[in-house]
Parts: structure tokens; sequence; C-alpha cells
């Protein structure tokens, strides 16, 4: 009996382990395409209020490889760390669809999103494909126009619902986002009568080339309203 309970923790301890290797060596199934509304970033930001951006305007976030069972990993690879090689082209545009909102720092906001996820699919994208994919993806819709075609627009007053918002932008991509929330701080419930929205995600199959429909609806509360501000 002894050398059963042996044998099992031995067999539950190298599936941990083999786990977290495949994990940090990047085994992932699809990618997260995050935008983010620099309104709500800066309005949840811990960092000095000087240092914000609250752009009118969704920018970029990241790319993130990502599982079904726990969208949050992959995380922190093995992998090539930033460089910053990255041609004077390139970082013009990256200034534009994805800056710091938060601390005014771009290159350092790129530098811990590649280390963080970018290494995690090097295999598939090198650090120079990853920033030049992810400005295409930026491109390939503008969120912020999508949203105003459909009298969604950021208002003080005015709140939306989770589908509202979804359709709008389903409409114009034919694929389904996932829409993510959160609390605003100025409310002290645990129940809020509404929700802010702050990001918008796309989903790509495994190489990133195509958009597929995000098959998750976790990232905002159910039945709650939504404020776009």
């Amino acid at each position: 009996m002894a050398m059963l309970k042996s044998s099992l923790a031995f067999l539950v301890l190298a599936f941990a382990f083999f786990f977290c290797f495949i994990m940090s060596t990047g085994s992932y199934v699809y990618f997260q395409f995050v935008q983010q509304w620099p309104p709500t970033t800066c309005r949840l930001s811990s960092k000095p209020s000087n240092q914000h951006r609250p752009l009118q305007i969704f920018t970029i976030h990241g790319l993130w490889p990502s599982n079904y069972s726990n969208p949050r990993l992959p995380s922190n690879c093995i992998g090539s760390q930033f460089k910053g090689i990255l041609s004077p082209q390139l970082r013009s545009k990256l200034k534009t669809s994805w800056p710091d909102v938060e601390g005014g720092n771009d290159t350092k906001f790129w530098e811990g999103e590649w280390n963080k996820h970018g290494t995690c699919s090097e295999h598939t994208l090198n650090q120079m494909q990853y920033f030049e994919r992810s400005y295409a993806m930026w491109m390939s819709y503008n969120i912020t126009g999508v949203l105003k075609n459909a009298s969604i627009v950021p208002s003080a007053t005015q709140t939306w619902t989770y589908s509202d918002i979804v359709s709008a932008i389903k409409t114009a991509t034919q694929r389904t986002p996932l829409l993510r929330c959160k609390r605003d701080p100025a409310r002290n419930k645990s129940l809020p009568n509404y929700q802010l929205l702050h990001e918008v995600v796309f989903c790509y199959e495994y190489k990133a080339k195509k958009q597929i429909d995000c098959n998750r609806t976790a990232g905002c509360w159910n039945n709650v309203d939504i404020k776009f501000q």
C-alpha cells in the first residue's frame, strides 16, 4: 500500500512538472488579440495620473498565445528576451497603435508584453513578426469606428448590454469577440448597477493569420449594463 501511494505521488508530481514544462515552453492553441479602452485603463491605474494618456481610441494591450482550459497560459516562456530591434517605421506605427497609456514608456510596455507573451509563440512569430502582426490586426478593424457606426459612443450616462456591443462588432468582423469589463472604482458596492467596458478581444488561430470566434463569454458580469465612457 505504501509503495502504491508513493507511486501515485510520483506520477502526480511528474505530471505537474510536465505541465509546467509545457507551459513554459509555449504550448498554446490560439491567440487572444487584446485591445483596451484607454480611459478605463487610466481610471483603474495605480500609476500617477500625470503619466496617463486617456486616448479616445482603442489601443493594443497585447497578443497572447492562449489555451481554452486556461487562457492565461502559457506565459513567461523560455525564449529570447526583448531586444528592441524594431524598424523606425514599425516603431512609429506602434507608438500610435500600442502606446503605454498608463506610464508613458512605450518601449518598456512592448518589452513586457514580448517577454511575458511573445516568447511563448516565438516558434511561430519572431520578435519583429510578433509586433508587425499585432499592428496588422489592429489595422484590420477600427473598433472605435465600428462602435461609432452602431451609435455606441463614449457617454457619461448611457449604458449598453453585452450583446449590444458584441453584435455591433460581429456585424463588422463576422466573428464573435470577447468583452472584458471592470468595476468602477468610484463605486463601492458588491453588485454594481453598471460595469465599465475595458477590453475587446479578437481570437485568432494557431498561426495568428485567421480570425476565429472567441468561445468564452466570462469577461463581464451577466445581466449588468455596460458603460463606455
